[in-house]
């Protein structure tokens, strides 16, 4: 495990709002580890690191609690939707060699044929991957495809180790020509040109009458 990952953890034995109210304006995060068939553990981590940690989905920790290592999987991330502070971490132990489902990012690389562009239909997939070895994401070349293309999830190159567990058939990408956006002028003009042509009758009526 890369050292960057090793976190120092502080067990805790107060709960509650108050609680983590005050574990938060000391620097620290509230957080449960548990799985493996082991009581649910209660520990505090250092907020600013935790913070730079979390900007890599499926981040594994290397937890250092009273003294001893023990690796955890960030499974859930709670934070004040108004903040966007993190209020509080539920972390999953884990082993390594051990395989874990994840939701992995799918990220589009290069540029579709002239005239058209990639949607993105499904923003991750979920995999079946080795614990310690977690992909960033999963690359998805689109460079030079035409319109009417679509990638399913079957056809996506996965990185070494990694197993699909969605849907074969779900959509990843679908190649398009972009409709034009009407900005409603040209009916505007129909209307001024209507306008006219009843104002000329009317004129051509008035001069029959004399």
């Amino acid at each position: 495990m890369d050292e960057d990952n090793k976190v120092i953890a502080d067990a805790r034995d107060s709960f509650g709002k108050g609680a983590a109210r005050k574990l938060r304006v000391a620097g620290k995060i509230p957080a449960v580890l548990y799985g493996h068939g082991t009581e649910p553990t209660h520990i505090a981590l250092p907020a600013h690191q935790i913070g730079l940690l979390l900007r890599k989905a499926n981040a594994v920790l290397n937890l250092q609690i009273d003294g001893k290592s023990q690796l955890a999987l960030v499974k859930d991330v709670q934070k004040d939707p108004v903040r966007q502070i993190i209020e509080h971490l539920d972390l999953i132990v884990i082993k390594r060699g051990e395989k874990v489902q994840v939701e992995v990012p799918v990220h589009l690389e290069g540029e579709t044929a002239p005239g058209t562009i990639a949607d993105l239909d499904l923003h991750t997939l979920l995999l079946d991957v080795e614990a310690t070895h977690i992909p960033e994401n999963v690359v998805v070349s689109v460079e030079g495809l035409e319109e009417g293309t679509q990638i399913f999830a079957a056809a996506v190159e996965l990185p070494k180790g990694a197993t699909l567990v969605s849907d074969a058939e779900s959509l990843v990408v679908n190649v398009h020509i972009p409709q034009k956006v009407d900005l409603g002028e040209e009916p505007a003009e129909e209307a001024v040109e209507g306008e006219s042509t009843e104002v000329a009758g009317e004129e051509a009526a008035a001069e029959s009458a004399e």
